[in-house]
């Protein structure tokens, strides 16, 4: 008998009919003779709802009343997930995040899990129950409710696998698995076999909305079996794990993010301590910072331009500003009309080449590069959003056809 931990995704579970085919799946599970735990999203677009209900009574609410309001659109799901499964005649018991052993830090908003106490889904395992638990949520040690950001129910799923040291991890979607691009975008775009945890973590960082990047983290960290699969057909998926055969593929995906702002700050002061004056500023209010560009200096002045996400961006340009006369810089630009493409692959650390053939891939697309930044496995440029999937097409086909 395997442990397995199921998570379906707000769209798998969107109306009725979607969460009586989830119901199914998990039973058909478990009648293979499994325990099953399964960590579900809220129902469609029940979060943005909420948000949006929100936003017409307070404007600026704060994140601790935001976090009460937004678990409950997990919590209805898990009822109704229950209710389904129960109506089949199969034991079944549905647990919020913090009668599940959810214990986070008290960051509301994007909290991260310290432990989970498993004694609750064990017993219930136990007693042969198919146990649903609401993903995104946990308790902090002053007993409010906090919420794991947008994505954390895969973390959630994860953790829970982690927690219970189950077999496997299935990551259920409304696509069958992980592409070499976006099939939306790149309707040739391939389904992969497997994937290295390395390569799906680039990935999810990068724009690929298939797993949170924080779930693949925690996944290799505690070497989780992962499995994204789809939710409305019964085929293969990706399997996610520490090896994988590159079968002499350079890259393994293209990815697009448009969720970017560019800040340039222009005329810093050429001299030690001042690229470390501004991150550590925007690192203390949990700014993000992603690519950075560092102009060389000339005249003892010199310019330093980076990405973060849009809505950090107005928050990010107030802190510099208030700052001015600390940093003594010109002038801040910025813009958020970009969009950051990059691909990802564990095959190209040992093939030269690879750089250029990207680039080749957008000029022969007639597509201006703002910004570069390179790892061994990865390489992202910052060009024009409106070329963003012109840009994933011509670098998939000089790439991948």
């Amino acid at each position: 008998m395997a442990i397995i931990v199921q998570k379906f995704g707000g769209s798998s579970v969107a109306d009725a009919a979607k969460v009586k085919n989830v119901a199914s799946r998990v039973i058909d599970t478990y009648q293979e003779g499994n325990s099953v735990v399964v960590v579900v999203s809220a129902q469609g677009d029940t979060t943005d709802d909420l948000i949006d209900k929100a936003h017409e009574i307070n404007e600026n609410p704060s994140k601790r009343e935001m976090d009460m309001l937004l678990a409950s659109g997990e919590q209805i799901s898990i009822v109704l997930l229950a209710m389904a499964i129960e109506d089949r005649g199969f034991p079944v018991i549905s647990l919020t995040g913090w009668q599940a052993g959810f214990v986070t830090n008290s960051n509301s908003g994007n909290a991260r899990i310290k432990k989970i106490d498993t004694e609750r889904i064990l017993s219930e395992l136990d007693k042969k129950k198919i146990v649903i638990v609401a993903g995104f949520q946990g308790l902090d040690k002053y007993d409010d409710i906090t919420t794991l950001g947008r994505g954390g129910s895969d973390t959630s799923a994860v953790a829970i696998a982690a927690a219970i040291h189950a077999d496997k991890c299935e990551i259920y979607t409304d696509v069958d698995g992980v592409y070499t691009a976006d099939p939306r975008i790149v309707p040739s775009a391939k389904k992969l076999d497997a994937i290295t945890y390395d390569e799906m973590l680039d990935l999810a960082s990068l724009g690929a909305n298939v797993l949170h990047n924080r779930s693949v983290e925690m996944a290799k960290k505690y070497s989780v079996k992962l499995e994204v699969k789809s939710s409305f057909e019964k085929v293969d998926g990706t399997i996610v794990k520490e090896a994988v055969s590159v079968e002499k593929m350079l890259i393994r995906g293209v990815a697009r993010d448009n969720d970017v702002a560019r800040i340039a700050i222009v005329g810093l002061e050429d001299k030690p301590g001042i690229a470390f004056r501004v991150f550590s500023l925007l690192a203390k209010k949990g700014i993000n910072v992603d690519v950075i560009l560092q102009s060389i200096g000339r005249e003892g002045k010199k310019d330093i331009s980076f990405t973060v996400t849009k809505n950090h961006m107005q928050e990010a340009i107030k802190l510099l500003e208030a700052e001015k006369e600390t940093l003594c810089y010109d002038e801040i630009t910025h813009r958020d009309d970009i969009s950051k493409v990059s691909i990802v692959g564990a095959g190209m650390v040992n093939n030269p080449g690879v750089a250029a053939k990207m680039f080749e891939a957008l000029y022969d697309a007639g597509i201006n590069i703002h910004m570069i930044s390179t790892s061994e496995t990865k390489i992202s440029v910052l060009i024009n959003v409106n070329n963003a999937e012109r840009a994933v097409q011509a670098i998939h086909d000089k790439f991948l056809i």
